[in-house]
């Protein structure tokens, strides 16, 4: 199930699904309203998108509102996360799936987001985007990321990145799978449980904010992503950013050991980075290592 395109005139829903945001936030989030404005997009806050009702965010149920609230409204066309944080993952017992279903349409965040966008396409089947937060529209050193949204949701366009960016082998192969994945920290606590993600045939794409995660704790993730099976399952990985003192690829070379034979991947245009290219989970995608430009879209992911 995809979303329609976003085009000019259209309101864009702000949510806050996970941490609260700060007033220092404000004056980045208006930035990003003007820059939305001035390209022909109207911007409506959800009802709870400001509230700090615990003192540390709203509630699960006043965030599941929310995001309920802005897939039923009509006037709402594109919903995003304000910004990344924490704990997007309470509202999950509180979303309404089957209206969500009933009204698709496109929502994009990363980081902390990478839970919310995994389970509604879990549970719903709908395409989710793994993109710039609202915030981060304006609040890196580039317009990349805007660029990247304008290129993916309002052109429908396929190109993962840009033709320049570079990409590295980690594994050769070819593989072709539904895209899923994002932030590892958030991927590895969907293991397993009520909304683990299906990662049977997938193209798997992970990227980790080394301030939070390091190399030891990201050598955890991944080692508990193989002792609960996900590498028997996928078809591919593609590796995104991460400023460590050891490159994460090497860290999952040194988990794999050896014993899976699936294509790998590397580029630095996705995850905690003004490099952001707008990835559609859920979405058919194919890795060749002999090609320059190793991964792309085989589907339309809006219409």
């Amino acid at each position: 199930m995809i979303p329609d395109k976003l085009k000019k005139g259209d309101t864009i829903g702000l949510i806050a699904p996970s941490s609260p945001v700060e007033k220092d936030d404000l004056e980045v989030i208006n930035n990003s309203i003007l820059l939305m404005e001035s390209a022909g997009f109207k911007v409506r806050f959800a009802k709870n998108a400001l509230a700090n009702t615990l003192g540390y965010g709203t509630t699960a149920k006043e965030k599941a509102e929310d995001i309920n609230e802005m897939f039923e409204a009509e006037e709402i066309k594109a919903i995003f996360c304000i910004s990344g944080g924490f704990n997007s993952n309470i509202t999950f017992d509180y979303l309404d799936y089957d209206r969500i279903k009933l009204h698709p349409k496109i929502i994009c965040g990363f980081s902390d987001s990478t839970s919310l966008l995994n389970a509604i396409y879990n549970k719903t089947g709908l395409v989710t985007f793994h993109g710039p937060t609202f915030k981060a529209l304006t609040s890196w050193q580039t317009s990349y990321g805007y660029e990247e949204v304008m290129k993916r949701l309002v052109e429908g366009g396929l190109l993962l990145g840009k033709v320049e960016d570079e990409y590295t082998t980690i594994q050769e192969g070819k593989a072709r799978g539904i895209l899923v994945g994002g932030n590892l920290s958030l991927v590895n606590e969907m293991v397993t449980g009520k909304y683990s993600i299906d990662f049977t045939d997938k193209i798997l794409f992970l990227e980790e904010l080394f301030l939070e995660t390091p190399p030891e704790l990201a050598s955890n993730y991944l080692y508990h992503m193989k002792q609960n099976g996900v590498f028997d399952k996928i078809k591919g990985m593609w590796i995104g950013n991460y400023d460590g003192s050891v490159a994460l690829e090497r860290i999952l070379l040194d988990t794999l050991e050896g014993e899976y034979k699936f294509p790998i991947i590397k580029s630095n245009n996705f995850g905690h980075i003004d490099k952001k290219t707008v990835i559609p989970i859920g979405t058919m995608a194919k890795i060749d290592t002999n090609q320059k430009t190793k991964i792309e879209l085989v589907e339309e992911c809006v219409k």
